[in-house]
């Protein structure tokens, strides 16, 4: 039989109706969703949209009053609550949830880590951390990690930490060496301060087989070694920070200058500094070295040494010390005019001088290795800067 290709005809026409019939079932469907559901929800909606949280609750309070069987437009209404800071609402809202006998286990499970994060936010750490450990195996696992983590670190934890942080590596399949590393030196650091040596130094050494080139690892074994009265093995540990990054020398300059104080032996400790200094150039070598030329060698040398560095790398710290030695060399009558320049210039060192976050740009007078600004680890600069805020 010969194929009659006028049969082809009708095969759009077909496709299109039953395309029409399909698009008006989804329609009544969607009307008919839509009439079921209050019109609170959309205005609840419509105050999120324009930014207005506390509409969009009262809003959502209508809903939930009308339809308690809403269990999503609870969990939106506890987070809400969470966010405007109405803490114990939101508290209550999600245990209500865990009440029910007949919620589902998937929500069950959501609710547990609402009610962890509700827990966590008033600060009620203990019950934080038991709901958002029944959470392991889950879908929220990860995310309850991360807040595990953070109340460790809190409580200063850092063995759980260790052990959190673990399983975070394994979960998010990404490293997290420097903070494993900075949680061991936190141990160690604990231990030096018993003192407890043996612990300290096998905490030290986790840390570095966490990351070798942990350089507050390396500065916590030299003051282990300066506090048990052996300087030199204190200034070997010291010098290995060169091999790891050079930069946080800077944070070693007034332990090098101390360990050669303890040994008697200033000009090689000048010597060293001058080397560092003169390869890694920084604010606290360059203070530290000053104070021993200063000491040992007199003022006219100290002098010397700040203007050939103030040729070099101008600072206004460099400037106050070449004030402060030229102080103690000037006569009577000069020293009037001298401490006048000198404390405008103090004036201004106490603005600058600072050291930053390399993630947040939070400024601080003192060098963290945990950010206060962001709580990121190891995140701040060694090196101080006199670059005002406001400035790249």
């Amino acid at each position: 039989m010969d194929f009659e290709l006028w049969w082809l005809l009708p095969i759009p026409a077909v496709f299109f109706a039953l395309g029409w019939i399909a698009a008006r079932i989804d329609i009544k469907h969607l009307l008919r969703e839509s009439r079921a559901l209050p019109l609170s929800y959309f205005r609840g909606l419509n105050f999120l949209l324009n930014e207005q949280p506390d509409k969009a609750i009262e809003s959502f309070i209508e809903v939930v009053k009308v339809d308690p069987q809403t269990v999503d437009l609870h969990f939106a209404l506890g987070s809400l609550f969470r966010r405007q800071g109405e803490v114990d609402r939101a508290i209550r809202m999600h245990q209500n949830l865990l009440d029910r006998p007949d919620l589902p286990a998937d929500k069950r499970v959501t609710a547990t880590y609402e009610l962890a994060q509700d827990f966590h936010r008033a600060g009620l750490l203990d019950r934080a951390e038991e709901l958002f450990t029944k959470l392991n195996g889950t879908a929220y696992e990860h995310a309850a990690l991360g807040h595990l983590i953070s109340i460790y670190e809190t409580e200063k934890d850092w063995t759980k930490a260790i052990a959190a942080t673990r399983r975070m590596e394994e979960i998010a399949k990404q490293p997290y060496f420097k903070e494993i590393a900075q949680y061991h030196c936190e141990l160690a650091q604990a231990a030096l301060l018993r003192p407890d040596y043996p612990t300290s130094a096998q905490a030290l050494d986790a840390a570095l087989t966490a990351y070798r080139g942990c350089t507050r690892a390396t500065l916590l074994a030299g003051d282990g070694r300066m506090q048990q009265g052996a300087a030199a093995d204190a200034i070997a540990a010291w010098q290995k920070i060169e091999s790891q990054s050079p930069a946080f020398l800077a944070l070693a300059a007034d332990r090098f200058a101390d360990a050669y104080r303890k040994l008697a032996d200033p000009a090689q400790g000048i010597r060293v500094l001058r080397a560092y200094q003169s390869q890694y150039p920084s604010l606290d070598l360059l203070n530290a070295l000053f104070s021993l030329v200063l000491e040992h060698e007199g003022p006219d040398a100290a002098a010397a040494l700040i203007k050939d560095e103030l040729a070099r790398n101008p600072t206004l710290l460099g400037l106050d010390r070449l004030l402060e030695a030229q102080l103690l060399a000037a006569p009577a009558e000069r020293r009037h005019d001298l401490e006048l320049v000198k404390g405008l210039v103090a004036q201004h060192i106490k603005r600058l001088g600072m050291y930053k976050c390399d993630h947040c740009g939070f400024r601080a007078k003192q060098y963290y290795w945990r950010c206060p600004g962001c709580l990121k680890w190891e995140t701040y600069s060694p090196k101080r800067t006199e670059t005002p805020d406001g400035y790249a």
